[in-house]
């Protein structure tokens, strides 16, 4: 319903007929709508006949939002669940907290409040009850990066590994994800031809590349699905280490579920067996998924850090 006032607000005039190809309804629908709106206090007046049609009285009009006391709640909860969790955008989130504040009856207020002081969840602070309080803070450069990538994934970044060292990057990208509590985003590297994921406080001044892109995206992923066909870690996981999963992993690591419930998964990931510290957290990664975890396919190096942690414990490792 809010779709088609917002529609027909910007019309002096408009039909039913334009009504049914702008939302693909049935012209039944499309009348029975139109006659809620104009309940609702939406200012139409109607032409009967063959060329007839309805006119807006006052252009520029649409009714007050209201919500329903529990669908402000769901909208406060979920901010609230969202606290310390680097959502980008945070200046309009916090407006969007006062306009919900400032809507809502004293009845309401005190009810959220209360929610505020209730519920818990991972990573927010129960020791201060401030209803506006929106503390997590997004790397600067993640709102601007969302709004190039929307526009073209094809981008010159400038990558700052360490102070004062920038790197120019024309890349593809792929994904921006949240992992472990940091924005990453996936690329692939038009320079060196590779997939790599750049944490996103690393980067400075991004832009659209100005170079031709050489490559068209299904060649990138296409790619990227046959690096992931001849990974050399191939791992099966059971109920418990699914969930364990889900709590911690490496970005980029996609669960593929096999079991009914999501009783049981597999995942694959290509290691560089010559990073001693990459394998290192493999291994110490791989014990946190606990007991149920299964080999398809393991490095040499990978397996003999993982025996010599097992040693003694497990005997020996399968």
């Amino acid at each position: 319903m809010n779709l088609i006032m917002r529609f027909i607000n910007n019309r002096a005039r408009f039909t039913i007929a334009e009504i049914q190809r702008e939302f693909k309804i049935s012209r039944a629908t499309a009348i029975r709508d139109m006659n809620e709106i104009q309940a609702m206090g939406f200012p139409l007046t109607t032409e009967l006949g063959r060329g007839g049609g309805y006119n807006v009285l006052q252009n520029q009009y649409l009714p007050t939002v209201r919500f329903t006391p529990e669908e402000l709640k769901a909208i406060f909860i979920s901010f609230i669940a969202s606290k310390n969790s680097q959502l980008p955008y945070l200046q309009n989130r916090r407006s969007i907290t006062e306009k919900l504040i400032g809507i809502a009856s004293q009845t309401q207020h005190d009810e959220l409040i209360e929610l505020n002081q209730l519920l818990l969840f991972e990573n927010t602070n129960p020791a201060n009850p401030n209803l506006l309080e929106l503390d997590d803070a997004a790397p600067a450069e993640l709102n601007q990066l969302i709004s190039l990538a929307a526009r073209d994934k094809h981008l010159r970044l400038t990558y700052e590994p360490s102070p004062g060292w920038p790197q120019l990057m024309d890349v593809y990208v792929l994904h921006i994800l949240n992992a472990n509590a940091h924005w990453l985003v996936e690329v692939y590297d038009l320079d060196t031809d590779a997939f790599r994921y750049l944490p996103v406080e690393m980067l400075r001044d991004s832009a659209i590349s100005e170079q031709k892109l050489m490559r068209s995206e299904q060649e990138i992923l296409s790619q990227k699905r046959l690096g992931a066909r001849e990974s050399n870690l191939v791992v099966k996981l059971d109920a418990t280490g699914i969930q364990r999963f889900k709590r911690l992993h490496p970005p980029g690591i996609i669960l593929s579920f096999t079991g009914m419930f999501q009783s049981s998964g597999i995942f694959n990931v290509q290691l560089d067996v010559t990073d001693e510290e990459t394998l290192t957290y493999y291994a110490d990664w791989l014990l946190f998924l606990g007991k149920g975890v299964a080999f398809e396919r393991i490095p040499d190096e990978l397996r003999s850090i993982l025996e010599e942690r097992l040693r003694g414990k497990c005997g020996h490792f399968n």
